[in-house]
């Protein structure tokens, strides 16, 4: 879930690098990072952008995470107080809540101390199904066929009305105190994956959703290791440590083979969580100033925006004048793409036609992603060859495709051959009707989108296409994507599952108006979706992802770009900061020296 980049370059001389680090100020142990998309609030169903979900993760809590060293990953419980039962046919899960965890103190509990119990997963999860909440998310349930939610949300549209959240359904009931049951309609082997997200699945009490009502965004409260202490929207958030925060202890399987990661978990081994006082996160939405932060001590901890590589890691290696510093990276591969999705539904881009296929798979074959990753993303990533990312079930390193670099002269022959040509004589390519034929391309207002903007005019300009820009907020681009008015916005998609389901998910046609930002409906595709979701890992699983890719593919609903080279980049100072591919709460297991 995920969700969002855009970024620009910056040459810095060596008296700039040269800065001492600031060290710690005396009182409270805060940890200072930076954020480079605006947060959209702290309600788990209403948020996807990638510093909500974060922040969201350290504040709200699933019942499982994963070992936050482990490869491959691990699930273990975190408010679970074991792993869940799990029926042969994988439609029955029983989960037990760990007694003795509470909520951080909130006036909505009228003084008391307020247990978490398993009705509150119960109500967290129906949340996704009631009607005055839009969320991206509500698909990753339903999908799974929770048994009679969907019927419940229909009624609730029907009436045009709120969630009953007190009407039982057989898929989601608590059965005691601490226990609940999920009941799906058909077989879901790697259902539990859900409930490792603490962004999506996290529990949230009914007493302060329903104090708050429409401002619960602004007032989080979770059983988590912090708690929103002050939030200037777009500018700075402060988390403090959670003063009733349950005790809990640093614990983590390294890989053997990982001298680094054996290092850390020995280092942490037993240590209290979470060991710092304060989160205090800067949102700098522009590489430059967020660098230079960095550069000169204001921020401990960050990732290394990518349009600053070559002056950080020039030649791969760590710039000497940080090393002398004693700057530490840590590098990974996101499980993530970047992408441009094509509206299906557009009367300019849209359909299922042979002649609309060819202009989606046209404009994919003027763009070139090489150029992007190399003059944008300073080659900060892996040329993508389908939605697919690294990391996850179902990706093919070997799989090559169309995606990895352009072909102009491929790009034009399949315009000609379908009849996009000039018809009136202006440099520009029309329908094959005649009609004026306009891409629009929608993004975020930053220095990294205007250069990638360039290079669209450029390679589109190069094909005889008209392309015009449209600039708007990210929560204002959300919005206008989940109801359909966007015909193209590229950004990526990180996922917190190490499945490729996620990644499928997004050209499902139930999906259309949540994570379907394609709004992508073939029913071949369709069937091969649901046929894998069903099947255990495998070679027959292996083969219904590999024709849902294929199909993917050859329709263009979605043009790859990349995947991205993750740098965390921390002060000497700075301990553990090391991000996990499929979790957010990496401040819980930081501190500071």
């Amino acid at each position: 879930m995920t969700l969002l980049n855009r970024r620009h370059a910056l040459a810095l001389g060596t008296g700039a690098l040269a800065l001492p680090a600031r060290s710690p100020a005396a009182g409270p142990k805060r940890l200072r990072v930076a954020a480079d998309i605006a947060e959209v609030g702290f309600d788990p169903p209403r948020v996807s952008d990638r510093t909500s979900v974060t922040i969201n993760a350290h504040i709200f809590e699933s019942l499982l995470t994963y070992d936050p060293l482990a490869e491959p990953a691990l699930l273990r419980p975190l408010t679970a107080a074991t792993m869940p039962e799990v029926s042969d046919d994988h439609q029955h899960f029983v989960f037990t809540v760990r007694p003795g965890i509470f909520f951080s103190d909130d006036p909505a509990f009228g003084g008391q101390r307020r247990e978490l119990v398993a009705a509150d997963y119960v109500y967290s999860i129906k949340r996704y199904y009631d009607p005055r909440i839009p969320s991206e998310h509500l698909y990753l349930f339903e999908n799974e066929g929770l048994l009679g939610l969907s019927e419940l949300r229909q009624r609730a549209l029907a009436a045009k009305t709120a969630l009953d959240y007190d009407t039982p359904v057989p898929g989601l009931r608590a059965l005691d105190r601490y226990r609940f049951e999920v009941r799906l309609a058909r077989p879901s082997p790697r259902f539990l994956a859900l409930f490792a997200v603490s962004g999506l699945s996290g529990a949230v009490a009914r007493e302060v959703v329903e104090a708050y009502g429409d401002q619960v965004a602004a007032h989080p409260v979770g059983t988590g290791p912090f708690i929103l202490k002050d939030w200037r929207r777009g500018s700075r958030v402060l988390l403090a440590r959670n003063p009733g925060f349950r005790e809990q202890h640093y614990e983590a399987t390294p890989p053997p083979n990982d001298p680094e990661a054996v290092a850390l978990a020995e280092r942490l081994r037993g240590r209290r969580l979470p060991m710092v006082d304060e989160v205090d996160i800067s949102i700098v939405q522009e590489d430059q100033p967020r660098w230079l932060a960095f550069v000169g001590g204001d921020i401990d901890a960050m990732e290394l925006p990518q349009s600053m590589a070559s002056a950080a890691l020039p030649h791969g290696r760590l710039a000497p004048s940080l090393a002398r510093r004693g700057v530490q990276v840590h590098r990974f591969l996101d499980a993530s793409v970047r992408q441009t999705f094509f509206n299906c539904q557009d009367p300019d881009l849209g359909g299922l036609g042979p002649e609309r296929v060819a202009l989606r798979r046209a404009i994919a074959l003027a763009y070139d992603n090489a150029a992007e990753l190399r003059l944008v993303f300073r080659n900060q990533g892996l040329p993508a060859q389908s939605l697919m990312a690294p990391g996850v079930t179902g990706y093919d390193p070997a799989l090559k495709t169309d995606m990895g670099a352009g072909d102009r002269a491929r790009a034009n022959a399949l315009l000609d051959v379908y009849g996009y040509r000039d018809v009136d004589g202006d440099g520009w390519r029309e329908h094959p009707d005649g009609r004026p034929l306009v891409l629009r391309m929608a993004g975020i207002q930053d220095a990294r989108q205007r250069q990638i903007n360039e290079l669209w005019e450029k390679h589109m300009r190069a094909v005889g296409l008209r392309i015009r820009f449209e600039p708007g907020q990210f929560g204002e681009l959300i919005k206008n994507s989940l109801a359909g008015r966007l015909q193209m916005w590229s950004f990526a998609w990180s996922t917190q599952f190490p499945d490729g389901d996620f990644f499928l998910a997004l050209a499902y046609g139930p999906n259309s108006g949540q994570s379907n930002d394609a709004r992508f409906q073939l029913p071949a595709y369709d069937r091969a979706y649901e046929a894998q979701r069903a099947l255990p890992d495998g070679p027959e699983r292996l083969a219904a992802i590999r024709q849902a890719q294929r199909l993917m593919l050859a329709y263009m609903p979605y043009m790859a770009h990349s995947h991205a080279l993750r740098v965390d980049i921390s002060h000497a100072h700075v301990v553990g900061y090391r991000r996990h591919r499929f979790t957010r709460d990496v401040w819980r297991a930081v501190d500071l020296a």
